[in-house]
């Protein structure tokens, strides 16, 4: 919610940088990707930026999405792109697993930076988020679970966004495969036998 709340809150956000934090497949990339629609701003893999030229790569954008910001970024370049922006009054969104101040930054300012901007992280989903996430996940495929399937899931799985999606995509799998509705029985051996 408070991921959000502050990609709602742009273009005002009092800083011109936010690092949204938390596990794989928790919803970084779709906020990221919602923020970026809504500011047409660039976006890249924090990879990409080594070597590149901040000056070719913003041109004359005002927003920029960096991904993966925490897996090897040059810093020299997020450091200028950094300062470009926030001298036209633009803003970065970086996607990271962890907190920019667990990061392994070599340069000050860079550094000093990162630790002014807004933080949020994307927490393990709570059973109502849960709940919702996995009806969602089925309807997504087509599939409208009972309510005992949901109840039957969601003690026996792991508190995680991406173990949801794999679990759904595993049970639509052996549903095809077997050319069978999704029913409890079925969702019960496709848990047991991962």
């Amino acid at each position: 919610r408070e991921a959000v709340a502050w990609v709602d809150h742009w273009p005002e956000w009092p800083v011109p940088a936010l690092c949204l934090y938390g596990p794989k497949g928790s919803g970084k990339s779709h906020l990221a990707e919602v923020w970026r629609a809504r500011s047409a701003a660039l976006s890249v893999s924090g990879r990409d930026l080594i070597g590149v030229n901040p000056d070719v790569l913003l041109g004359d954008a005002r927003g920029l999405v960096i991904e993966d910001a925490d897996f090897g970024i040059d810093e020299t370049v997020c450091f200028h792109l950094y300062n470009m922006l926030k001298e036209r009054n633009g803003h970065l969104l970086l996607t990271a697993t962890l907190p920019p101040a667990r990061w392994n930054v070599a340069l000050p300012d860079l550094k000093s930076r990162l630790g002014a901007a807004l933080v949020c992280e994307i927490s393990p989903p709570d059973d109502e988020l849960m709940v919702g996430l996995l009806i969602k996940l089925f309807a997504d495929r087509q599939i409208a679970p009972s309510p005992q399937i949901i109840a039957y899931i969601l003690p026996r799985i792991e508190r995680s966004f991406a173990a949801l999606a794999d679990l759904v995509a595993a049970i639509d799998r052996q549903a095809l495969a077997e050319k069978r509705a999704v029913t409890l029985p079925l969702v019960r051996s496709v848990m047991d036998g991962q």
